[in-house]
């Protein structure tokens, strides 16, 4: 097996990592599916480029870049804060909770990347996760407005009949 599988299944057993489920994101998703998604992306992308990487590092850094562990409709703060913020509270507490590499807390730090000008990725690994992190949030955010427009379609009032359909 693989550097990457084994981290990534050892990883995901890890009940602090499961935690990640209660927290809703992007809709229809939560933030270890998330999380799962952007580690799965960055290593395809690593693959596609042929680009040597640390792939335990990629896979750790990927699995808790959104652990910020709070959810994002109870938070007294708007989308464009937890923007900018979560990604250092991400890094706040896996740190606390894991036994971290610095780049791997850069990784975490960086993934929000341009919107955190100053975060800038300073790996392989950080711009990989940053570049899917983005593609996979696109993904979801594109799934949800499908969802919604079908909705608003499946429920829309049938337009009255009128003399020439009868």
């Amino acid at each position: 097996m693989s550097v990457f599988l084994q981290t990534l299944h050892t990883m995901q057993q890890d009940p602090r990592v499961q935690v990640m489920r209660q927290f809703r994101h992007h809709y229809f998703t939560n933030t270890y599916e998330h999380c799962c998604h952007v580690a799965i992306y960055s290593y395809l992308l690593a693959r596609r480029f042929h680009l040597k990487i640390d792939e335990e590092a990629l896979v750790r850094g990927a699995l808790l870049h959104d652990y910020y562990l709070y959810d994002t409709r109870t938070m007294p703060i708007s989308n464009f804060r937890h923007g900018i913020s979560h990604a250092e509270a991400a890094a706040l507490n896996a740190a606390a909770d894991f036994d971290l590499t610095e780049r791997e807390k850069q990784i975490i730090r960086s993934h929000m990347w341009p919107l955190n000008l100053t975060k800038l990725p300073r790996s392989k690994e950080a711009l990989l996760v940053c570049i899917a992190d983005k593609c996979c949030a696109r993904r979801e955010l594109t799934r949800w407005k499908r969802h919604a427009a079908s909705r608003r379609l499946q429920f829309a009032p049938k337009p009255a009949p009128t003399a020439l359909s009868a």
